[in-house]
């Protein structure tokens, strides 16, 4: 047909759309064309040519499961990853039907691997206080600046006393100071969230900001690196895994912990999982409901540890 598009046009109309109108991040991007090329190139083989709109409308299920069987059975992808995969190509055919208007409901009706269920690993809250303790104190064999200190405290703060990923703790501008009661993040997918800071977190915010021997300048980013730059996330990692030796943690205590932490101390204590989804940026309740699962595994060991007849 004449409004046929070759489907590597059609992906290059679909990351185009997830730029401009999702405002998806990098990584996903990267991750929907990753999924969809290798779909494409798989059909393009099943096919012997290359697919255009119209060839991927007249799909099936058994196409797209033949896919992911192979994905499984040559590629060796875990379900975890097939179930990512196949979430993008539903992504791309719902962009097709939208915007190509070139609906394809059959190739739909696959199920997609089940994800296996995998609970977050928070620190638990004494050990959340002595990382956030340690990142204040510093490491005096690393000759760091003093203002250092205040600037690891606060990031550290912002993960675990406001839930924030690292990336949005990163987004700070020097705007944001002196901290407020509440604070705009633009969270996943460009959503916005508003949210309470703890008296304990703006005062290490507004410490670092008065250490901090570079000028603040509104539009700049909040948090630098020794050079004065924009810090590298790699460097709050580097911090945690050195962090983790000096107080036994697990590899598993990262900086996506303290807000797994931020979750799941906020259920242990009272918080509503309606809140807490709020608070975290989540879309769909489904994804904070995770956390009821960690806080039943807290309860049945002090049940195994302290029943009698455990």
């Amino acid at each position: 047909m004449s409004n046929d598009l070759s489907a590597p046009e059609a992906l290059e109309a679909f990351i185009s759309w997830l730029e401009a109108e999702r405002r998806s991040s990098v990584r996903t991007i990267e991750a929907y064309r990753r999924d969809i090329s290798h779909f494409l190139q798989f059909m393009t083989e099943h096919l012997g040519k290359t697919p255009t709109t119209g060839d991927l409308e007249r799909l099936t299920r058994h196409d797209v499961v033949a896919w992911l069987a192979y994905r499984r059975q040559h590629d060796h992808l875990a379900a975890a990853s097939r179930a990512r995969a196949a979430s993008s190509l539903r992504s791309f055919f719902r962009f097709m039907d939208r915007r190509l208007d070139k609906p394809n409901p059959k190739a739909m009706m696959f199920e997609s691997p089940r994800r296996p269920v995998r609970l977050p690993r928070p620190l638990t809250a004494r050990d959340a206080k002595a990382t956030l303790d340690a990142a204040s104190h510093g490491d005096e064999s690393l000759n760091a600046p003093a203002w250092v200190q205040d600037r690891d405290a606060a990031i550290l703060g912002l993960l675990y006393g406001a839930g924030l990923r690292l990336s949005e703790a990163l987004s700070l501008l020097g705007r944001d100071i002196p901290a407020p009661e509440t604070l705009r993040i633009r969270g996943k997918g460009g959503k916005v969230r508003i949210l309470p800071l703890i008296r304990i977190v703006r005062e290490a915010l507004n410490d670092y900001a008065a250490a901090c021997p570079f000028p603040l300048t509104p539009d700049e980013p909040l948090f630098r690196g020794v050079q004065g730059g924009p810090l590298n996330p790699r460097l709050v990692q580097r911090l945690m895994e050195r962090i983790r030796p000096e107080l036994g943690l697990p590899e598993t205590a990262t900086p996506h912990a303290l807000r797994h932490s931020f979750a799941t101390h906020l259920l242990a204590n009272g918080g509503d999982l309606r809140s807490i989804q709020a608070l975290l940026g989540h879309a769909s309740l489904s994804t904070t409901q995770i956390y009821t699962g960690v806080d039943a595994e807290r309860i049945k060991a002090v049940h195994a540890e302290a029943h009698p007849r455990a």
